[in-house]
């Protein structure tokens, strides 16, 4: 957590697959980690609407967008087709969140091969501090990470957290 200031903007990038026995401490951490960054001023939220950690990101925001009705969430698309082929509970809690987000932004119309890594830099780009669960050194969410340490992001790794 930074000492001297909290950024305003805040992004989220994570593994699409959540370990459901890890599950509850990722939770509860995200949890901690968010309200503590409202609590200090952070009152933009980015995530880009990938299942697993997106998902509970957003989830998350949503939740305590009740207690405090300032903060926003701002998805980050990569394409419309996003949900495909994703399962028909998955594409529900999905199209929830698009309902309740404060603005939504489609990288792309329908999939290309880097609309993935497109979003993936809008979201960092976007705001002053990135959250992150990582706990690998590829994929996605590790190339989200290194584009965040070399754009002089802060950065939350909640996979230390816990």
């Amino acid at each position: 957590m930074p000492n001297s200031y909290t950024p305003t903007r805040v992004c989220f990038t994570g593994h699409r697959s959540i370990d459901t026995a890890r599950a509850p401490s990722i939770s509860c951490t995200l949890n901690g980690v968010v309200q503590s960054l409202i609590n200090h001023g952070a009152t933009d939220f980015y995530t880009g609407g990938a299942l697993g950690f997106d998902t509970l990101a957003a989830l998350t925001v949503l939740r305590l967008r009740h207690i405090c009705p300032n903060i926003r969430l701002h998805l980050i698309l990569p394409c419309k087709t996003q949900t495909k082929m994703w399962s028909e509970r998955d594409k529900f809690v999905y199209e929830q969140i698009l309902l309740s987000a404060d603005s939504v932004e489609y990288v792309q119309e329908s999939y290309t091969s880097g609309c993935m890594h497109e979003r993936n830099r809008r979201l960092v780009d976007s705001a002053e501090l990135c959250v992150a669960y990582c706990e690998h050194s590829g994929g996605g969410t590790a190339y989200t990470v290194a584009y965040a340490l070399k754009n002089e992001k802060e950065l939350i790794n909640i996979a230390d957290l816990i």
